[in-house]
């Protein structure tokens, strides 16, 4: 029968995360140690599912405060059930969709702004794909956020 508890440098050897960045998510509260008898950190086998989760996350473009939001409405203490991993899909859903379609958007359309030359927020496919910030009326308009 596995261990139902991971010291801290199992934890990081099965995570691939360093010790020192486990430590920053506790303090973050993206993950939660217990203490065992002699005072050392022990964490939950389910853990390692959620340090995945956070790392796989980051490597998505998400920041910690996005992920802790969303990792707060699953549980710490037990593995989550399909549900709860459905709900988290569907709070990411939109915003990773919306990153796709921008980073999409990067790779097919950059080729076309080296050497352009111009300098037109109107004609830009990058920042206002077919005009859409001109159908808001005339004057100066917000161009979206478009770092990535």
């Amino acid at each position: 029968m596995p261990a139902t508890y991971l010291s801290i440098g199992q934890l990081s050897h099965r995570s691939g995360v360093p010790i020192s960045t486990l430590h920053f998510y506790e303090r973050k509260g993206l993950i939660a140690s217990e203490r065992n008898a002699a005072n050392h950190r022990i964490y939950r086998r389910e853990l390692l599912r959620r340090v995945t989760i956070v790392k796989v996350a980051q490597r998505a473009g998400l920041t910690l405060a996005e992920i802790a939001k969303a990792l707060s409405h699953l549980p710490m203490d037990t593995v989550p059930n399909t549900a709860e991993w459905a709900r988290l899909a569907d709070i990411w859903h939109d915003d990773l969709t919306r990153r796709i379609e921008t980073l999409t958007a990067l790779r097919d359309k950059m080729a076309i702004c080296i050497g352009c030359g111009c300098l037109s927020v109107e004609r830009c496919a990058l920042a206002n794909p077919d005009d859409r910030l001109g159908k808001e009326g005339p004057g100066a308009r917000y161009i979206p956020d478009m770092s990535i």
